[in-house]
């Protein structure tokens, strides 16, 4: 079970306790549930508060809610663990994911195209702010079938956005357009962004943007290192990147919690991780020395495309383009 198989069981866990009326009279099971990564130091791999949705309109207590829902989760097949904790939370432990799942998974999840075609309202009446954070918005909700149609494109926000500091001046022109792009993205839209040139302009890894850009642009460089080398990408087991398989694992919850929350820093954040995770890993692809290629390399070299395919999906849903050469 992948973590984005995880909340659509969740669901159907849901609305089988209803059908079968073990809730109370009242409960609705919800379309969409979100689960998220646990917090650090918290308990299990996952954990969702739908138990607290449901209680609401059944008017239960969560805990006897979240209850019924544990002892159908624990029974089904991928799902090692449930636990409940505090007033009502599920939390959850997954096996580790399986690198050609996962792989196969990124293939047909591939948002690049679906982003291109979310074309926002008119929205030049507001400042560039805003109008950053809502087309970034509107392309997350809509790669999720969120948004249909003219009259869902105005997107209502978790909170205010924040503009650009008058002292920081035309960040577009001082930065150019995808680093300003992305400080304004990565701050929480209630806050206002910060500038500063030693992480837009420099070209190295202070800068969080250009890290992502660039392990894009690594991944692209591996597959064709490696068709030079006469070899290409085959999923296969992969054990020695756990945390690259377990950030790949993970893009569609992040995606959902981003949806859910009106938050492109839960996306930006994540592919900070993931370009870090797969610029640690890239030196294990490919075969040194007198090396010949194998079924390793060929596994390793899907893996890495995979995480580059995610980068640059990632990178459009929030209006930045993903260089192949850097």
């Amino acid at each position: 079970m992948t973590p984005a198989d995880l909340s659509r069981c969740v669901v159907r866990a849901v609305r089988c306790a209803v059908d079968d009326g073990e809730l109370a009279a009242g409960a609705v099971a919800p379309e969409r549930v979100v689960v998220e990564r646990t917090r650090p130091g918290g308990v299990g791999d996952y954990a969702t508060p739908v138990a607290f949705q449901v209680a609401k309109a059944a008017g239960s207590r969560p805990r006897d809610v979240a209850g019924v829902l544990a002892r159908r989760l624990g029974a089904e097949p991928g799902i090692e663990r449930v636990e409940v904790t505090g007033a009502g939370f599920l939390n959850f432990v997954l096996p580790a994911p399986s690198a050609p799942a996962v792989i196969t998974d990124v293939i047909n999840r591939d948002v690049r195209g679906r982003a291109a075609r979310v074309v926002p309202a008119d929205d030049s009446g507001l400042g560039l702010r805003e109008r950053v954070v809502r087309r970034s918005v509107l392309r997350i909700l809509g790669v999720q079938g969120l948004t249909t149609g003219a009259g869902h494109q105005a997107v209502a926000l978790a909170a205010p956005v924040a503009p650009v500091a008058q002292r920081d001046g035309d960040v577009v022109a001082r930065y150019g357009a995808d680093a300003a792009c992305w400080a304004m993205l990565a701050t929480p839209a209630r806050e206002t962004p910060s500038f500063s040139g030693a992480q837009l302009l420099v070209q190295g890894e202070a800068s969080e943007s250009f890290r992502v850009r660039y392990a894009h642009a690594r991944s692209r460089a591996l597959v064709r290192n490696a068709e030079q080398l006469g070899f290409h990408p085959e999923a296969g087991e992969v054990d020695e990147a756990p945390a690259l398989l377990r950030l790949l694992a993970d893009h569609p919850l992040v995606l959902e919690a981003a949806a859910h929350h009106r938050a492109p820093e839960r996306l930006t954040r994540h592919l900070v991780e993931l370009a870090d995770a797969l610029l640690d890993f890239q030196y294990r692809v490919l075969p040194q020395g007198d090396e010949k290629p194998s079924a390793a390399h060929r596994a390793r070299l899907a893996l890495a495309e995979a995480a580059g395919t995610v980068l640059a999906g990632g990178l459009a849903l929030l209006g930045m383009d993903a260089p192949e050469r850097l």
